[in-house]
C-alpha cells in the first residue's frame, strides 16, 4: 500500500498476535467455553437442577462483568503485560477449583472467579492487539486474535468426550485440570513475549504510514477519561455489545445440554459438532474484521447479526437435523467476530490511551448481557420444560443489533 512503512524481518506486532491468541484459548476458549462440552457432566456429577446449571454460567458472567472496567483501568495504569499474565494466573487457580467443587456454591464461586480471571485477561489482550496495528490492518489483527475462541471450541469438543470416556463420571473433574495447566502456561507466555506499546520494542505499528504517524500527537492528547462516559459513540457500542452478549452466550452455553438433552445427540456426536463449530469458526473474526476494515465497523456488525440471528432462530424452531446443522454453521461463520469488530472501534475512536479503558467499558455492557442471557434462558427453560423459546429470544435480540449498528457513527473521538 502507497506510504506504508515496510519491515525487513517480522514485525514483532505479529508474535503478539501470537501471544495473544494463546491467551484467549485460556480465558475464552477454556475459561468461559469450556463449560459447554463439560456441563452435562458436571451437572450429572454434582446433581445440579436446570437453574443452578443456568447460573453456573451467569455466575462466570458476573464476574466478567465485575472486572470488565476494571481490568481496561489496570491495563492503562500498569501495563497490559503484566495485567494479562497475573490474570491468567487467577484464571488456571480458578480452574482448578472449578474441577476439585464437591458442591453448587463452591462450583458457582469457582466459575465467578474465572469470570474475573478471563475478563482480566481477554480484554487487555484485545485492546493491546490493536495498539500494535495501524487501523487499517486493526480489524483483521483483532479478528485472528478472537481465534483462540475458536481453537477452545475444537479442542474442548474433541478432548472433553475422550476425557469423559477414560475417566467416566469423575471425567469432568480432569478437564478443568487440564483446562487449568494450558492455562497456566499461557500466562507464562504471556509474561515473557508481550509488550505494551510497539516504542518498547523500537517500531512503528503493524500497517503504520507517514500520516498514521503524524498524528500520533494528537492520540497522545486524548487522555481526558470524561471522554469515555460523555461520548454517545461509546454508548451506542456498548448497547450493541450488550445485545450480541445476551444473544450469543444462550446459544453458546445451551448448546450441547440442548442437544444432548432434547434432541437426541449423544455426548460424542454433540461434542463433534461443537468441535466443528470451532474449526470453522477459527476464520470468522478473520473474515468480519477484515469486511469491517474495507466496508466499515457498522456494515460489518449489522450483517454478522443479521446471519447469527437467523442461525438462532433456526436453532430454537427448526427442530430437525438439517435445521441444526444449518443453524450450526451460520454461527461458525460469525462466531467471534463481533469482539474483534468492537475492539477494532475502540481503538479508532480513542486511540492508544484509552483503548484498553474504552473496550473495557463497552465490555462492562456485553457482560450485563451475558449474565441477563443464561439467567433468562435457564428460567424460561424450567417454566417451558425446553430451550427453543430461549433461542427465540437470542434471535430477537441479534435483529435489534442489526438496526442499532446501521445507525452507528464512527469517526475519532477529540477534547
Amino acid at each position: 500500500m502507497k506510504g506504508e512503512r515496510t519491515e525487513t524481518r517480522l514485525h514483532y506486532g505479529w508474535v503478539v498476535v501470537a501471544v495473544s491468541v494463546s491467551v484467549t484459548v485460556g480465558a475464552l476458549g477454556f475459561g468461559r467455553f469450556g463449560y459447554t462440552v463439560v456441563l452435562p457432566g458436571m451437572k450429572a456429577g454434582l446433581g445440579l437442577n436446570a437453574v443452578q446449571a443456568a447460573d453456573l454460567a451467569t455466575g462466570n458472567m458476573i464476574g466478567y462483568l465485575c472486572f470488565a472496567v476494571i481490568s481496561g483501568m489496570l491495563s492503562a495504569r500498569f501495563g497490559a503485560r503484566l495485567v494479562i499474565s497475573l490474570f491468567m494466573l487467577l484464571t488456571a487457580a480458578a480452574m482448578l477449583l472449578s474441577g476439585l467443587a464437591d458442591s453448587y456454591p463452591l462450583a458457582l464461586a469457582a466459575r465467578t472467579l474465572t469470570g474475573i480471571g478471563s475478563a482480566g485477561a481477554n480484554i487487555p489482550v484485545m485492546a493491546l492487539v490493536a495498539v500494535w496495528f495501524a487501523p487499517r490492518r486493526r480489524g483483521l489483527a483483532t479478528g485472528i486474535t478472537v481465534s483462540g475462541a475458536s481453537i477452545g471450541l475444537v479442542v474442548t469438543g474433541r478432548l472433553v468426550p475422550a476425557i469423559l470416556r477414560h475417566y467416566g463420571s469423575q471425567g469432568w473433574r480432569e478437564a478443568w485440570f487440564a483446562f487449568a495447566a494450558y492455562t497456566l502456561l499461557a500466562g507464562v507466555l504471556a509474561l515473557i513475549l508481550l509488550r505494551n506499546s510497539p516504542a518498547e520494542k523500537g517500531c512503528v505499528p503493524v500497517g503504520s504510514t507517514a500520516e498514521d504517524a503524524g498524528g500520533s500527537a494528537t492520540s497522545r492528547l486524548r487522555t481526558d477519561w470524561r471522554l469515555l462516559i460523555r461520548s454517545g459513540k461509546l454508548w451506542h457500542l456498548a448497547g450493541i455489545y450488550f445485545l450480541f452478549g445476551f444473544s450469543y452466550v444462550i446459544y453458546a452455553t445451551f448448546f450441547v445440554d440442548y442437544l444432548t438433552a432434547e434432541a437426541g445427540f449423544v455426548i460424542d456426536r454433540a461434542g463433534s459438532l461443537w468441535s466443528a463449530i470451532g474449526l470453522l469458526s477459527v476464520v470468522s473474526g478473520f473474515i468480519w474484521g477484515s469486511v469491517s476494515d474495507r466496508l466499515g465497523r457498522k456494515y460489518g456488525l449489522a450483517l454478522v447479526f443479521l446471519l447469527q440471528g437467523a442461525s438462532y432462530a433456526l436453532f430454537g424452531l427448526w427442530r430437525s437435523i438439517p435445521g441444526t446443522y444449518l443453524a450450526a454453521l451460520l454461527f461458525a461463520l460469525t462466531a467471534w467476530s463481533v469482539p474483534a469488530i468492537m475492539a477494532a472501534s475502540a481503538s479508532d475512536l480513542f486511540g492508544r490511551q484509552l483503548a484498553a479503558a474504552a473496550f473495557g467499558f463497552i465490555s462492562l455492557m456485553l457482560s450485563v448481557g451475558q449474565v441477563l442471557g443464561p439467567f433468562v434462558a435457564g428460567r424460561v427453560t424450567a417454566i417451558t420444560g425446553s430451550y427453543s423459546n430461549s433461542f427465540v429470544a437470542a434471535a430477537a435480540a441479534a435483529v435489534l443489533g442489526v438496526v442499532a449498528a446501521l445507525f452507528l457513527r464512527m469517526g475519532t473521538v477529540r477534547r
